[in-house]
């Protein structure tokens, strides 16, 4: 019989030991990769919408929900801002800024949120028409690739809005339909999961409501803004009255020092706000660094408890098998023989730890990024492996190896004549 075999039949000869050494090793590798997954991909999430946006105006209020709302699409709006307020920054001839795109925001369809902007939004992103065209006239809109297949829109489709940023029928605009006229290639960022338009498609959905307009202003805005207006800043600049939500900016030089202190300047001297998204996804995730760097410590602990375990079991087992190895020695097996199949003890241990964890920790990350696929709309991916699998795997067995070392010294060491004698 080989030593392996010999081994997996002293690891299964005590069940009960075998089951809690697998879960206490499951548990604190699957928390560990569990923890990397989620932040490698949360990570990318942040850094792929980041599209080199330096600046972001709005409406007084949190920064970061700001920041959250505009570019990540995950929060609520601080408020709206009036063009006029706005019109330093739309300005094309702008001698610090080179792009600046305008985002009005407060509609969904099935939770995916309708955005009124420019063309520029394309260029920001990098995101081409796959299918299609650019939305033109009024109510007419191009979607992103996660919206096409979760919704299953396409070309030439209809489909009618509703306000807020969550599916709900009671807040449906009945009155207006909006038509796919173009789908996006997938890009990987947040624009596949948006739908877009020009910004006076949201002037007269709204306008319907009598949120800001009456029905004359409303008949005049779609008179005005069809056949191919405001879709472009020089456009919005027309409607000095109307409001946008944001303005994401783009600096012509990151490094030129009025760029730098143009935020701060914003903030002081006038009613608007401006944030640095670079800033505030650093805060944020040095405060959620916190929280995982806390699990992190707990999965470590738990690994180091697992290990403690397959020491103890190897050693209790050791004691109780002294006799068994002791014939194994007069039978013609070497000291370094013995060692290595305690060894191997410990490292199959492992390994089925490292598996058990492995499976565990990328079925909860399936789970999670269904939930935040489903609160968020973001797609995670939970059966993608990396490197982090592949240092777990040899701390796994770093783990094995310690924790039998010890053992297999002694069984190594085992006197065939004290320990058949009973001395």
């Amino acid at each position: 019989m080989s030593l392996l075999k010999l081994a997996w039949k002293n690891i299964i000869a005590n069940p009960w030991t075998l089951v809690l050494n697998l879960i206490l090793f499951a548990l604190g590798i699957g928390l560990i990769n569990f923890l990397l997954l989620f932040n490698d991909q949360v990570k990318e999430k942040f850094e792929s919408n980041l599209a080199q946006i330096d600046m972001v105006i709005g409406a007084k209020g949190s920064p970061l929900q700001m920041i959250l709302c505009s570019m990540y699409h995950v929060d609520n709006p601080t408020g709206n801002i009036k063009i006029e307020e706005a019109k330093p920054f739309l300005n094309p001839k702008h001698p610090l800024i080179k792009m600046a795109v305008p985002l009005s925001l407060g509609d969904n369809y099935r939770s995916y949120r309708i955005v009124g902007t420019t063309y520029d939004i394309l260029d920001l992103y990098n995101a081409k028409v796959g299918q299609g065209n650019k939305w033109l006239h009024d109510e007419e809109v191009t979607i992103g690739a996660i919206v096409a297949s979760k919704t299953g829109l396409k070309i030439g489709d209809k489909f009618v809005s509703s306000h807020g940023f969550e599916e709900d029928e009671d807040l449906a605009h009945d009155h207006s339909a909006l038509k796919v006229v173009g789908v996006l290639e997938p890009t990987g960022s947040v624009i596949d999961q948006l739908i877009l338009t020009n910004t006076a498609t949201i002037w007269n959905v709204h306008a319907h409501e009598g949120e800001s307009h009456d029905h004359h202003d409303h008949e005049e805005h779609s008179h005005d803004h069809d056949h191919n207006h405001d879709n472009s800043v020089e456009d919005l600049l027309n409607h000095p009255e109307e409001e946008i939500t944001n303005i994401l900016i783009r600096f012509k030089n990151k490094k030129n020092f009025q760029s730098l202190s143009m935020p701060r300047n914003i903030n002081e001297n006038t009613d608007l706000m401006a944030a640095s998204p670079a800033y505030q996804i650093n805060n944020l995730n040095a405060n959620i660094g916190v929280g995982t760097n806390a699990l992190r410590y707990l999965a470590l602990l738990i690994a180091f408890v697992s290990g403690l375990s397959i020491f103890i079991s190897l050693f209790k087992s050791l004691q109780e098998r002294k006799y068994e190895l002791a014939l194994m020695r007069v039978n013609g097996a070497s000291p370094g023989q013995l060692a290595w199949l305690i060894l191997l003890e410990g490292l199959v241990l492992a390994i089925l730890g490292f598996v058990l964890g492995i499976i565990v920790s990328h079925l909860a990350s399936a789970l999670m990024g269904q939930a935040m696929s489903d609160a968020y709309q973001y797609d995670f991916s939970a059966w993608k492996f990396g490197r982090n699998e592949a240092k777990l795997l040899i701390a796994s067995l770093l783990i094995g190896i310690v924790a039998a070392l010890i053992p297999a010294f002694k069984a190594f060491k085992t006197d065939i004549s004290k320990t058949l004698s009973g001395k």
